[in-house]
């Protein structure tokens, strides 16, 4: 059954400028892991919307962690996957969550598979590391963490580097970046691919 994780209190400015409440939403899925996704109540009333699947996890710890690293541009980006998605239709009352699922049906998850990452930080790095910096501030920690267990910029585990402040995480991206660019270029080795597996 699906629960509310995370209020957010801070509205959400969809494109035509209205504004919506969020709330992070998950569920266990067949399997064992569990499933996230948001859903954003209109401030001036109407019927609720449902983001696509935004995340799957092993456990409800993780995915309530992943909850609470969601930034304001990120919440702006699943409003708008939100809007362009088929909502199913709510189930009143309210405050509980309006769905049991998210908008579209979530794809089978092998038990213990790993979470990909959103962006490889070389080829953005490539083009600057102040277009890197900014959109990698522009991700939630645990998008980050996955970014460095991803491209092995860093020998923490998982679990460590999930208690590391985003500023640090976004340190650990730039600098494991730079010096693993610096040693291709001196040793004339192509850079870091993401691991196999991932």
């Amino acid at each position: 059954m699906a629960e509310t994780l995370v209020q957010f209190k801070t509205p959400v400015r969809g494109p035509d400028g209205s504004l919506y409440f969020a709330h992070a939403v998950g569920a266990e899925v067949p399997g064992g892991n569990w499933q996230g996704w948001i859903e954003f109540t209109p401030a001036d009333g109407g019927d609720p919307l449902c983001s696509p699947r935004e995340t799957t996890q092993p456990n409800r710890t993780d995915v309530e962690y992943w909850a609470t690293g969601l930034t304001g541009v990120y919440l702006e980006g699943s409003l708008s996957r939100a809007m362009t998605s088929s909502p199913m239709l709510a189930q009143p009352p309210l405050p509980p969550p309006a769905f049991d699922a998210p908008a579209h049906p979530p794809l089978a998850i092998p038990s213990g598979e790993a979470a990909s990452s959103v962006l490889d930080p070389f080829s953005v790095y490539e083009k600057g590391e102040a277009l890197l910096r900014r959109q990698l501030g522009a991700l939630s920690s645990w998008h980050l963490v996955n970014i460095i267990v991803d491209y092995e910029l860093s020998n923490d585990s998982r679990a460590s580097l999930s208690r590391i402040p985003q500023a640090d995480l976004i340190d650990t991206i730039v600098i494991g970046v730079q010096k693993d660019t610096l040693v291709n270029r001196s040793a004339g080795r192509a850079r870091r691919t993401v691991r196999s597996g991932s």
